[in-house]
């Protein structure tokens, strides 16, 4: 008798949902364009365009013009919402697949040193390609 776990393996289910794709991928560069996100995620503009509003409308995401581009900000203190995780904070989700959460410094602010990430596992996503270069349009 062939048990779900020993024979046929379904594919196609991933761990995480679509809109902790775009998260991730808004937290990784708050600068990015959602057509951008939408090809790194293998999604529509369209269904990413939806996901982001259903983060903003939650309170996950703040979104604020910069010229002609939206810049995001993940917010602080954000909470899972499925009961089984609604104890933690996404930040630890995010801080070990996308890097520590930076919140923007003020204009005035001198500059000082790199705070240090809170956990050991958020030191896993410092080495990701390309982190802290900003996306070119082509």
């Amino acid at each position: 008798m062939e048990s779900e776990h020993s024979g046929h393996r379904r594919h196609g289910w991933t761990f995480l949902t679509n809109h902790a794709r775009v998260l991730i991928a808004i937290a990784r560069d708050p600068g990015i364009r959602l057509r951008d996100i939408a090809v790194d995620c293998g999604l529509t503009e369209r269904t990413v365009q939806a996901i982001v509003t259903d983060l903003q409308a939650d309170g996950y995401l703040n979104k604020t013009r910069d010229g002609r581009r939206n810049r995001y900000v993940v917010a602080p203190g954000a909470r899972f919402r499925h009961p089984a995780e609604a104890g933690h904070e996404i930040a630890g989700l995010l801080a070990y697949l996308a890097g520590p959460l930076s919140t923007p410094a003020p204009a005035t602010a001198p500059a000082t040193a790199p705070a240090a990430p809170t956990t050991p596992s958020a030191e896993v996503a410092n080495d990701t390609p390309g982190r802290g270069e900003p996306r070119t349009t082509a």
